[in-house]
């Protein structure tokens, strides 16, 4: 994965025109001003290295960034963070709304104080954005669905272990794996369980799915960051734990990218992830607040770094570049996962 270019000034503006064409989103008119930024949670390793990046990519940018505020997986905490940080200044916001349908209020109160918004990971359901950071979720239920439809030879049994399905993440992720199996191998029976991102309920959902069903033989885990530990750990109480070539391996695919999975990877433990891009979130998220407060507008079409920009009911969305590690290219120096310290 490349890490991209640092662009400011001058530079960023050639970037806004060849984004493409078609319509373009406004930011705040010219100038500059304090970012503020919310976290979503700190109980999950992809976000814990997504915080990790913000200050470096901060200092980077040369971005007037607040102390971060942290919503711990609650909108209302969200709503009441994004309140101080306006109270105390901030002329842009950054957040990662989990609840994607309950912040359209908070969106409308930003819109009318003309503060824009940069969504990173989630696209919020209504309330206008200045832009969305993430990657396409669609296609990692694709993939994932491909990957487990070719291993099973077409046939037999998966759970997928869901995160939340009032966030978009957890619905683009969960439907698309679900058209895909139905469409490219309905053979195979897919058992849902909505885990609301919670590590606990994935474990207690899986033990019960291989009780009830010991053929299980695949399993697509929404975001590794919370259910990769638990799951491992029912697996290896189930003496199901094993090398690839083993007849009792279940094959696991995963979405995060962290330095976890590709150990596990490496270990066979599991037999791929896709790379959410945890350090691209955080640049771009902090690219595109520092870019709304100088005036810039974008266009849907295809950016300098490797990703398109689509438009939205909303506003727009950057749709980074995301791909599948397995245990041929789970080395690769530029996976983000192999850079963190």
């Amino acid at each position: 994965m490349k890490f991209g270019r640092v662009i400011t000034g001058a530079a960023l503006l050639a970037v806004v025109t060849a984004c493409g064409s078609g319509t373009t989103t406004e930011g705040a008119s010219g100038g500059g001003g304090k970012v503020g930024i919310d976290h979503p949670r700190a109980d999950s390793d992809f976000w814990n290295s997504y915080i990790k990046y913000v200050p470096q990519m901060a200092s980077e940018l040369k971005v007037d960034l607040m102390p971060a505020t942290n919503s711990q997986n609650d909108v209302s905490k969200l709503v009441n963070n994004v309140q101080a940080l306006v109270g105390q200044g901030a002329k842009a916001i950054v957040m990662a709304p989990q609840d994607t349908g309950a912040v359209a209020n908070t969106l409308q109160q930003l819109e009318n104080k003309k503060i824009p918004v940069v969504s990173v990971d989630t696209r919020p359901d209504k309330g206008k954005v200045y832009m969305v950071v993430r990657a396409d979720n669609r296609a990692y239920g694709t993939k994932a669905c491909e990957f487990l439809g070719e291993k099973l030879g077409g046939k037999g049994k998966v759970v997928q272990l869901q995160g939340a399905l009032s966030s978009i993440n957890g619905r683009d992720r969960s439907e698309a794996f679900l058209e895909c199996m139905k469409t490219k191998f309905p053979d195979i029976t897919v058992f849902s369980e909505p885990t609301e991102w919670e590590g606990s309920k994935a474990a207690s959902m899986l033990q019960t799915r291989l009780e009830q069903n010991p053929d299980i033989k695949g399993i697509y885990m929404h975001a590794g960051g919370v259910h990769l530990a638990p799951t491992l750990q029912v697996l290896k109480q189930k003496g199901l734990l094993v090398q690839p070539d083993d007849p009792k391996h279940i094959f696991v695919v995963s979405n995060d990218g962290i330095p976890q999975e590709y150990d596990a990877i490496r270990k066979g433990e599991i037999d791929a992830t896709m790379s959410q891009p945890a350090d691209l979130y955080a640049k771009y998220a902090l690219f595109y607040a520092k870019a709304a407060l100088e005036g810039k507008t974008f266009q849907p079409g295809p950016t300098d770094h490797d990703s398109t920009i689509i438009q939205l009911p909303n506003g727009l969305e950057d749709q980074l570049p995301a791909p599948l590690v397995t245990k041929e290219n789970v080395d690769d120096k530029n996976l983000w996962g192999n850079q963190v310290g």
